[in-house]
């Protein structure tokens, strides 16, 4: 069975939403080699309209560019691209479909195809939103910058229940970005202040 991951930039008060003023000066060799890693995972990429509009208007070109990201373009347009939309569209980019049908019940078929080794959903917040609300999520690879947006989509949604995170990796750049990858996971059994009281700083 594939699994399912996103890999998002996210700042440290969880807007994942990107705004380049706050982005890109964090973007070192390390980031990039994290990056990489990432989309080496997938074989599928499985993006929304506005992720899908964004990369299409920028990678076919610089890879026909040829220039030092000629290679990532490449692959990125050899993957197969998976897009969500509600409209029709007209595809430029090459390896690049519409979704068919319900969108939980086509990752769901996705997810289960033997052929798929992995699939990537880079930003597309709205996408992600609905997969982890879902349970369809196997791995949350968070860029986490040092800095507070204060404005911008967040991650995470209002809900009635929270996500409980199982953290598998952490790495600390030099730049301040800490790379952290996290599982869902089954929430905890309940503990209230009388179990935790000894742990307190004077408690015995």
């Amino acid at each position: 069975m594939a699994k399912i991951i996103s890999t998002l930039f996210i700042s440290a008060d969880g807007v994942a939403e990107i705004d380049p003023d706050w982005h890109f000066p964090y973007f070192d060799e390390n980031m990039g080699r994290a990056v990489g890693e990432d989309y080496d995972t997938a074989d599928v990429l499985l993006i929304g309209r506005e992720t899908y509009d964004s990369f299409a208007g920028a990678w076919p070109g610089r890879e026909a560019a040829g220039g030092d990201d000629a290679p990532f373009a490449k692959q990125l347009g050899d993957m197969r691209k998976v897009v969500v939309s509600r409209q029709p569209l007209e595809f430029s980019w090459r390896n690049s479909e519409l979704i068919k049908g319900d969108l939980l019940d086509a990752v769901t078929s996705l997810k289960a195809d033997a052929g798929i080794r992995g699939i990537l959903i880079p930003g597309s917040i709205s996408v992600l939103q609905q997969l982890l609300a879902a349970g369809l999520v196997d791995e949350l690879r968070l860029l986490v910058h040092p800095v507070a947006a204060r404005k911008g989509r967040k991650l995470f949604d209002d809900g009635d229940a929270p996500y409980h995170l199982k953290m598998t990796a952490t790495e600390a750049f030099p730049t301040g970005v800490i790379r952290v990858i996290y599982s869902p996971i089954a929430a905890p059994a309940k503990v209230g202040y009388d179990e935790v009281k000894e742990q307190v700083p004077g408690g015995k």
